[in-house]
């Protein structure tokens, strides 16, 4: 077995010691209200490029240059950065009243002893639609805190089930970062994943609701009672339904962008110049996505060429013995890489080359593998008290005077930790089925 080269890791290391050194220092030293998100990231990747463009005096710089191109290059970090464009423009162009109809219209026919489990149906289409945990949570936690104060439910019971509903969609959704990356950086069809994670996802979805149910059963309080418009949802239908029947990513976000606009325009929600610009700011939001997928691309092929894959890959294989140790041991990487960065499509991108490897090693499907990491990258994200989902949560509340802190949501996310309990047993219990073969 090849030892390959530890030394060649050095990147990932200093990466990992600037990012979340300096995440710590600004979150818990000086007190920086969202230090971990202060950090220019792309700065911090584009230092831990520069070492790995030291390393290794033997290769010269313009063959670590045609190393980079060609880790930039693969057909799949171009697909994936052509549908993180696309999947920004769709999100803009559908904008927030969209989202809050869904809400507003399930709250305004369900009764109000069932709300904090509305709320976390809503979450689950909201973000299943937009594909976006962190743009779920902003739009629904303060309805969360109007139906906490309406209903008499506890602040963070509403609040997590916001949260576990967000993350729901953000593992599943065909335009969610994080299954754009897993798919891409694997190979699969979306559809392929998604029907592989759909059987872990939906059992931790179902179990989380009666939870919910159960917690929130006969108390009664006063209706969430605001205006909505229905037809703007139907955006989020078609590409729903256009994902789940396996049409292409970029035909079913063609369809929403187009259905999207038409929507918008015709109900006055936006005016034509003022779409265009959101068209153009939903794109822009994915630009640091987009730069992370590419340096972390180029970093990577140099770390491969140098031999640290092989000596990652020889280490797992000492610890994790087997096929379902191999999963395990991409869960935990992959866990790792986001309890270090905070964000759970960087660390899927960061992960992505060492879990191909692993698979071919292992004999685990392509599908698999992507499931795999998205749904343990999803499960750490959705627990850190220091990620951008939680931070975004309690900042919510903050501005309309709740003071809630990390300790008081994470006894109430059911959903996250459910996700964990289901994913163990799809690994080491259940056999596989043949659709995941």
């Amino acid at each position: 077995m090849n030892k390959g080269n530890p030394i060649a890791l050095l990147p990932i290391g200093v990466f990992l010691v600037f990012y979340l050194g300096l995440g710590i220092l600004f979150e818990y030293v000086l007190k920086i209200p969202m230090g971990f998100y202060s950090i220019p990231i792309v700065v911090v990747f584009l230092v831990a490029l520069m070492v790995a463009c030291l390393q290794n005096g033997r290769v010269n710089m313009d063959k670590k240059l045609e190393l980079m191109g060609k880790g930039v290059g693969d057909k799949n970090i171009m697909i994936m950065i052509l549908i993180f464009m696309t999947a920004g423009i769709f999100v803009g162009v559908v904008g927030r009243s969209s989202a809050e109809s869904v809400a507003y219209w399930l709250l305004s026919i369900i009764p109000a002893q069932y709300a904090v489990a509305v709320l976390f149906v809503v979450a689950c289409f909201v973000s299943l639609a937009m594909g976006t945990s962190v743009g779920t949570i902003t739009l629904i936690t303060p309805i969360a805190l109007a139906v906490a104060d309406a209903s008499g439910f506890s602040i963070p019971l509403c609040v997590a089930s916001v949260m576990g509903g967000a993350m729901f969609g953000d593992n599943l959704s065909f335009i969610s970062d994080t299954t754009i990356a897993a798919c891409n950086g694997q190979g699969v069809k979306m559809q392929e994943k998604f029907r592989v994670n759909f059987g872990i996802a939906l059992p931790a979805a179902i179990v989380s609701l009666v939870l919910i149910l159960m917690v929130s059963m006969g108390q009664a309080g006063t209706p969430v009672i605001q205006e909505y418009n229905l037809i703007q949802i139907i955006p989020y239908i078609l590409v729903l339904a256009g994902g789940i029947a396996g049409v292409s990513v970029f035909r079913v976000l063609l369809v929403g962008i187009i259905s999207g606009a038409i929507i918008m325009l015709a109900t006055g929600a936006t005016a034509p110049t003022d779409l265009l610009a959101s068209m153009g700011s939903g794109a822009a939001g994915m630009f640091e996505t987009t730069m992370v997928a590419i340096l972390v691309a180029a970093i990577c092929a140099l770390i491969r060429e140098y031999g640290g894959f092989d000596a990652l890959l020889y280490f797992i294989k000492k610890i994790f013995k087997g096929k379902k140790g191999g999963q395990l041991g991409m869960g935990l990487l992959v866990g790792a890489m986001d309890i270090a960065t905070a964000n759970n499509t960087v660390a899927i991108v960061m992960a992505n080359p060492i879990a191909k490897e692993m698979s071919e090693t292992y004999g685990i499907s392509p599908r698999k593998t992507a499931s795999i990491l998205d749904t343990f990258s999803c499960v750490f994200q959705g627990i850190i008290p220091y990620g951008a989902q939680m931070l975004v949560a309690l900042s919510a509340a903050a501005e309309l005077g709740y003071e809630i802190n990390a300790f008081d949501v994470i006894p109430n996310l059911y959903y996250p930790f459910l996700l964990l309990i289901s994913s163990l047993l799809f690994i080491f219990v259940f056999p596989e089925r043949k659709v995941d073969k």
